[in-house]
């Protein structure tokens, strides 16, 4: 199958070397690789002049084009016409060799899957289960012979009832589901979401959908919201086969005030567009779990060394959570 890969990329150009050097590792090698510069400098442009990258495109795209959605769908509409097969890598990733090889295996393995995701394993915290050993159901998720340890937060929500009973990645009426990701065994897993840092589609899926403008800039949950919608076209799998490291490269981001808001209402927009009217049960623990993570960021506060991080983050949601009284996001339907 021939396959594309887009690298949508602002301000970092030492990270993006480093991943095209370990995509030039790989024992499959893309069909084109496209990058799509958001940058208002040159300096990505001058390290991609100074090195050889074969199949490779360079694309800086003026302040109209700027931002993740945006710049994915630019690159989208410059996708060669024979391509099968749309890759998509966050510009502070790090492949491993066979990663490209088997993305493709699994499309080709079953017809009915429209989006392939990867796992970090540098992140990966899952650990094999040890037999004689009694694990606290609050304090560890159990799966397929390895168990997680829950962080504070997940330790939180399961003492109050409020951790979703799916697998990770997979959306309850609530919204707010497991992020443990999956051990490392090989297997692949159905899912509702795939994270951005790692998916790929089939190139069909773009006759229909494109990446939704609402999510502007730095675009926070852009890829919940598409991998959402791509569920009506086929499945959605976590192939824990593809594998690379994702080191989140602080050049570039936002800052935690905007995160924060961006958590409340891009978290709202994405939870309506996959359950348009929750019950009111779904509500409530929608705004408790909520409730929750921001007393956990005001408890940061005296808590590490990033204080006025974590607070520029609480009054962020504090932001966000009231706009959603008076001026709700509107969920787009034509993307």
């Amino acid at each position: 199958m021939t396959f594309s890969l887009i690298i949508c990329t602002y301000m970092r150009p030492k990270a993006l070397l480093t991943l095209l050097k370990s995509v030039n590792k790989q024992t499959l090698y893309p069909n084109e690789i496209l990058i799509v510069d958001g940058s208002n400098n040159e300096e990505t442009k001058e390290i991609i002049l100074h090195n050889n990258f074969e199949n490779l495109s360079y694309y800086k795209v003026d302040e109209k084009n700027r931002g993740l959605t945006k710049q994915r769908n630019f690159g989208i509409s410059r996708v060669s016409e024979d391509i099968e097969i749309v890759c998509f890598l966050d510009d502070d990733t790090v492949l491993e060799p066979n990663y490209f090889k088997q993305v493709i295996h699994t499309f080709n393995e079953n017809n009915n899957i429209i989006g392939v995701g990867g796992v970090a394993i540098n992140e990966n915290r899952w650990e094999p289960k040890n037999v004689d050993k009694k694990y606290n159901s609050n304090s560890y998720y159990e799966l397929d012979g390895y168990v997680y340890p829950e962080g504070l937060r997940n330790r939180f929500r399961n003492y109050l009832g409020l951790t979703s009973q799916l697998a990770s990645n997979c959306m309850p009426e609530f919204s707010h589901g497991r992020t443990s990701g999956y051990p490392l065994t090989g297997k692949c897993y159905e899912v509702d979401l795939l994270i951005g840092m790692s998916m790929s589609f089939r190139k069909t899926l773009f006759k229909h959908l494109c990446f939704s403008t609402y999510f502007e800039g730095y675009g926070l949950y852009e890829d919940a919201d598409f991998s959402i919608r791509a569920l009506d076209y086929g499945k959605n799998v976590i192939d824990t086969k593809v594998q690379l490291s994702h080191y989140h490269d602080a050049a570039g981001r936002p800052n935690m005030y905007k995160y924060g808001k961006m958590v409340l209402r891009n978290g709202w927009y994405v939870w309506r567009v996959k359950y348009p009217h929750p019950s009111i049960k779904a509500k409530f623990k929608w705004h408790a779990v909520h409730g929750v993570l921001l007393f956990i960021r005001l408890l940061n506060v005296i808590t590490t060394n990033e204080r006025k991080s974590a607070l520029t983050d609480a009054v962020g949601r504090i932001v966000g959570w009231w706009s959603l009284i008076f001026n709700k996001p509107k969920i787009m339907h034509n993307v």
